[in-house]
C-alpha cells in the first residue's frame, strides 16, 4: 500500500511524466508529489503541460504548512525545496543547492522516506545529474517501493545510473511498465 507516490525528473523526463499522469486512475486514493528540475526565474505554467488531456487532474504548487491529501497532485514550486514533514505537512525550503537543484528530488524523496517509511513510493526517471538517486535509496532502505526508469530508455542517463549504481534493490522499468504499473498496482487501499 502506498500513501503517496512521488515522481522526481530532470532534462528528458517530461513524456514519461505525463504518460504517468495519464495512467493515473479515476479517484486515486494517494497524494502524487512531483518534483521536476525547472529553470527558476522564467514564467512557468508546468501544471497546465503536465496534465496534458486530463480535464479531471489539477495540479497545484503546496504552501508552507498545507497538509499532504489523498487525491492531490502537488508540484514541487520553482527555486524551492520542497519537503513533507511527520506531521504531514509540506514545508518550502530556500536553502542551498542540492546537486545543483531547487527543488532537488533527494531532498524531496528523503523527507518522504522519513515521513512515510513503507507507504511511499518513488520514481527517478531521466536527468543529467546524480540527483535523486540518494534520496531513492533512502526511501528503499525504509521500506518503501523505489523505482527507476531504464537508463537504454532515458534520454538523459546520469540519475537513472546513479541510483542504480547506489542500491541494488532498486527495481529498473521501461516507462511504458512504469505506465502500467500505475494503472495496475492498488496503491493504497481505502
Amino acid at each position: 500500500m502506498t500513501e503517496v507516490l512521488a515522481i522526481g525528473g530532470s532534462a528528458g523526463s517530461l513524456p514519461v511524466i505525463t504518460g504517468i499522469l495519464d495512467a493515473l486512475p479515476t479517484g486515486f486514493n494517494y497524494a502524487v508529489i512531483i518534483v521536476l528540475h525547472r529553470l527558476k526565474n522564467v514564467f512557468s505554467e508546468m501544471d497546465k503541460v503536465l496534465v496534458n488531456y486530463r480535464t479531471d487532474l489539477k495540479i497545484k504548487e503546496p504552501e508552507d504548512k498545507e497538509p499532504v491529501r489523498k487525491h492531490h497532485i502537488y508540484l514541487a514550486p520553482q527555486n524551492y525545496h520542497l519537503l513533507v514533514e511527520e506531521e504531514k505537512t509540506f514545508s518550502l525550503d530556500y536553502s542551498e543547492l542540492v546537486n545543483h537543484s531547487r527543488p532537488s528530488i533527494d531532498v524531496t524523496f528523503d523527507s518522504l522516506a522519513q515521513a512515510y517509511g513503507p507507504l511511499v513510493t518513488c520514481i527517478l526517471l531521466s536527468g543529467a545529474n546524480r540527483d535523486g538517486a540518494a534520496g531513492l535509496s533512502k526511501v528503499i532502505d525504509r521500506g518503501g517501493i523505489g523505482i527507476v526508469q531504464d537508463p537504454e530508455t532515458a534520454e538523459y542517463t546520469s540519475m537513472p545510473l546513479a541510483a542504480i549504481q547506489l542500491n541494488k534493490k532498486i527495481t529498473i522499468q521501461t516507462p511504458e511498465e512504469i505506465v502500467n504499473y500505475i494503472r495496475t498496482v492498488n496503491m493504497r487501499k481505502k
